[in-house]
Formats: structure tokens, sequence, C-alpha cells
């Protein structure tokens, strides 16, 4: 029998405890019908006040409506179902703003958003999934690095009865690009595509994706880095709630640095945002400083990206507005990829360089078998999915909750359907853009905006130090196969006679990371 105490479902015999995040975005419901119990974790949505959080009876039927409603909630959500005698089952929804990894141990399972709550459940190091974000071929998949974790992917179903079994959904199929036809009629801000209004198509597709939670605009941040994704959105935001939605971001260093500076300005000043605007300097802020929590050694899961400690310390601010939410514009490229998610996937992986001197030759066999095994087509892409759930736990730490437009299935379903001219350079971001009477300059940047020149200074003054006490100490991951030490050595003898190879020698950054995890993960 389980009951709610005021911030956890419990059992009777205190074995079992399930502790919803809590949030003003986030709520819970849980019924029986005195033999099934129904858990559910879900984001609010708008128009619904939200639901009292205790175990209440019902009927076997109605509890059977209760589970097909929780099905199809439009936002993220997680059902987990009790039946005596039964195994234990828990299905996640088919958005995913925040992850679950899972872990078992003596007939328990044991779950969190957070990996580094289950790093004592970490046996060793998973070769597929290891050598994927070593050589930055990410996969969504319900694996992990570590043995012993894993990932509960959109709609897959887990099912406990003392062993884990995930089984992933039937997947989904997308609309090829039909019609909004090949002759074009521009006039002015609504340009349209035979007769289909492309931009208001888009502004409604914003508008649906915003309105499908319960936004609080002035405890709400827009994430407006400058890029054409979050400027779409975040402008949008502004329109619709003048003077209510503040701007936050990162600066970054390089030649994209004053454009950056400039376009955000321009941003800011054509559209009412809110009157703060918080600017994280990256400049003189290398990333594996001595404050850094990796290098301190703290478990931090191999998910969260190297800017981890910048983003943190961003988050903290945002948080200190009195904010609880943040939308960012995550998801906008495969939104507009030209083709299927497939093809575009199989582009990157084209533009990338997988011949890495350091890799082992476990890691060199398991290059081949990266797609074994991944998460099948859903709503939204497997690389927006995979960011989605990479950004989520610092966010969750400070408090903010993620909204990620672009994942909404409005905005995904138009994608789906745009001729290629309107995804080719993203030009319906830069198009929308324009509407907001913004320069040429701010919605079609000469210069790339990204923190390319951050990771290049990072490596070569505070990363090479870490490299070289890989090839001193030993690392999990070359006792594993995964990396070789003298093809190791020779990279860093290399960087200190030529020039950096942004795409060779950034992959180091995945060297460093999943050390570094696996240091502070396995036993």
């Amino acid at each position: 029998m389980w009951q709610w105490d005021g911030g956890s479902y419990t059992t009777l015999d205190g074995r079992g405890r399930v502790t919803p995040y809590p949030h003003p975005m986030v709520e819970q419901c849980a019924a029986t019908d005195g033999a099934r119990t129904v858990l559910i974790v879900r984001e609010r949505v708008l128009g619904r006040p939200a639901t009292p959080a205790a175990v209440v009876p019902v009927h076997a039927g109605d509890l059977d409506r209760i589970i097909a409603e929780a099905y199809r909630w439009p936002v993220d959500h997680l059902l987990i179902e009790f039946t005596p005698r039964r195994p234990l089952r828990i299905r996640a929804g088919a958005v995913r703003a925040t992850p679950l990894f899972l872990a078992h141990r003596e007939g328990i399972l044991h779950g969190s958003w957070d990996m580094a709550d289950l790093r004592s459940f970490a046996g060793d190091i998973a070769p597929q999934e290891a050598t994927r974000l070593l050589i930055y071929r990410p996969r969504y998949s319900t694996g992990t690095p570590f043995t012993g974790i894993h990932r509960l992917t959109e709609r897959a179903t887990a099912t406990f009865g003392g062993d884990l079994v995930i089984t992933y959904p039937d997947p989904i199929e997308h609309a090829e690009p039909h019609g909004l036809a090949t002759t074009e009629t521009d006039v002015g801000d609504g340009a349209t595509s035979g007769g289909a209004d492309v931009l208001a198509a888009f502004t409604t597709g914003i508008d649906i994706a915003l309105d499908a939670r319960p936004i609080e605009p002035t405890a709400t941040v827009c994430h407006l880095t400058g890029g054409l994704d979050s400027g779409s959105i975040g402008t949008r935001m502004a329109r619709r709630w003048p003077g209510q939605v503040d701007t936050a971001t990162l600066i970054v260093i390089g030649p994209g640095r004053e454009q950056q500076i400039r376009r955000r300005a321009q941003m800011r000043e054509r559209v009412p945002f809110g009157s703060r605007d918080l600017c994280l300097d990256t400049r003189d802020r290398l990333l594996f400083g001595p404050g850094c929590g990796r290098v301190r050694g703290e478990p931090l899961s191999p998910y969260d990206e190297p800017l981890y400690e910048l983003f943190t310390e961003l988050n903290a601010q945002i948080a200190a507005l009195g904010a609880h939410t943040l939308v960012t514009g995550l998801g906008g490229d495969e939104m507009v990829a030209v083709g299927s998610a497939e093809s575009a996937r199989a582009a990157l992986d084209k533009a990338q360089n997988f011949d890495l001197p350091w890799l082992g030759p476990r890691a060199r066999a398991a290059i081949e078998y990266g797609d074994i095994g991944i998460a099948p087509p859903a709503m939204a892409g497997g690389i927006t999915l995979l960011a989605a759930e990479t950004v989520a736990p610092p966010l969750l730490r400070a408090g903010l909750w993620p909204v990620h437009p672009f994942a909404h299935r409005a905005l995904i379903e138009l994608g789906d359907q745009l001729p290629f001219h309107w995804r080719e350079l993203k030009q319906l971001q830069r198009r929308h853009l324009a509407t907001f009477g913004l320069s040429h300059d701010a919605c079609n940047p000469a210069e790339r905006e990204s923190f390319a020149e951050l990771v290049e200074a990072s490596l070569l003054i505070n990363g090479l130090p870490l490299v070289h006490r890989i090839l001193r100490e030993g690392s999990p991951l070359i006792e594993a196969g995964l990396i070789d030490p003298d093809g190791l050595a020779a990279t860093v003898a290399e960087l200190g006679g030529i020039s950096y190879r942004e795409d060779v020698h950034s992959k180091l950054l995945e060297v460093i990371a999943l050390d570094q995890a696996a240091r502070a993960f396995l036993p």
C-alpha cells in the first residue's frame, strides 16, 4: 500500500519510496483500485489546476482510463505501475525534458535524474557507449558508459521483477516535405509559399509549444545566446509578454565575440524583453581550472558537457533572479535539418573524423557497432533528446525547469513539412527574425559564434596537464583498451609542435571528461 507523506510516495513497510522533483511546473498524482497502484509524475499543462498528490481509490475501469490518459499526456511525464506479484513497470512519455537513469541491487530498483546518485551501481566501462562518447558520435539509447546504469528513453517501458528489462516502443513515422508548394510569393514580413503563410505557421507553432505549459513570464528566463534558434524563440516570447521575460547567456571569445554582443544588444533593443540580462563572460574562464568539479574528483556524469562549470554558475545567477523556468532554442537544428533525421545524422558522421590516434583497439573495434541497440525514431530527433537530457541536471540542481519549444510536436511537424528552401541555412529562423525589424547582421551573422576558441585555449593550458596525468598514472580507459597510451602521447607531443586542429584535437575533451567520470564512478 502506497501513501503520500507530503514529499514522497512511500509504502507502509518503508521499503518503497518515490520522490517527485518539487517544482511549480511539475505535479504528481496517484490512484489505486485496491490491487494496482499507479504513480504519475508529470509536467503541468496550461488550463488545468494542479492535481492533488494523495493516493485516490478508484474502480478498475477508472484506473485504466487514468493510465490511458497518462500515455497521451502532451509534455514530459513518468508513469509507475505497481501490481502485487507482478513486475513493476515504468513508462516514459514521448516528450523528455529530463533524464531517468535506472539501476538495481538486491531486488530493489533505484532511479534518478542525476547519474551521480547511482555511481555506486557502476560495475565497469561499457565499451559501446564509451566509444560513442570518445569519438563524439552521440546516439540515443538505453546504454550509458557504465554497466549497471541504464537510461529510460522516450516511450520506453522498464519492467523490473528482480532483473531490469527496458523495451523500446514502435518507431514514429515522420511526414516527408510535401506541401508548402514550390512557388513562392514574397509579401514582406509575411513571406508565403504556395499560399501557405510559413512564418505565421512558425509563430503559431511557437505559441502552441509555449502554451502547452503554464509558463509564468516573470519567473521565466530565455537563454538568449544570440543564435538563430534561441533568437527566434526569445523574440516571440518578448512580443507575447512585453517587458516580462529576462534573458541570460554565456559570452563567447574568438572572432564571433563582438558580433554576438552586438546582435544580442540589437535583439534586446528592438524587442521588449525584460530589463535584466545576465551575461557570464567566458573570457579568462578556461575549462578544467582548479575549481572545476571534474578536476576535484566530483562524480559528474560523463554526459555533463565540458562547460558544466560555467553553466552551473549561470544557472545559479538565473535562480537568484527569482526565476524557476528556463526556455531555450535547443532542437532548432534538427527541426530544419535537410532530409530525415537518419540522413542528417549520416551527414554529421561524414563530417566527423573518427580515426583518432589515441583510440585503443577495443574502441576501434566498437566504432562499426555504434548504431546497434539505439532507440527507434521518435517525435523529436535523437540528438535533440540527448541534448535535452544533458542540459537538464545542472538546471534541476539550480531549481530551474527546462522548456525546449523546438522539441514540441507542433514545431517538429511543421519542420517535417518544410520545403528545402525554407530549411536551407535556417531560412525559416532568419526570415522570422527579420519580421522584428532586425538588421541583416542580426539575422545573417557572418562569424561563427561558438565555444571553439575557449575549448582550444582550455585544452592547451589546462587540458594537457590532465592528459599527462593519464599517461603518468594510468586510466580506467587504458585498462579497458579504449585508449592507446602511445597514440595519446604522440598527440600530446604533436600539439607542442603543430597547429591545433579543431576536428581532431577538440575530442580530447571527451578523453578528459570520460577519464574523470570513470575515476569517480568506478570502484
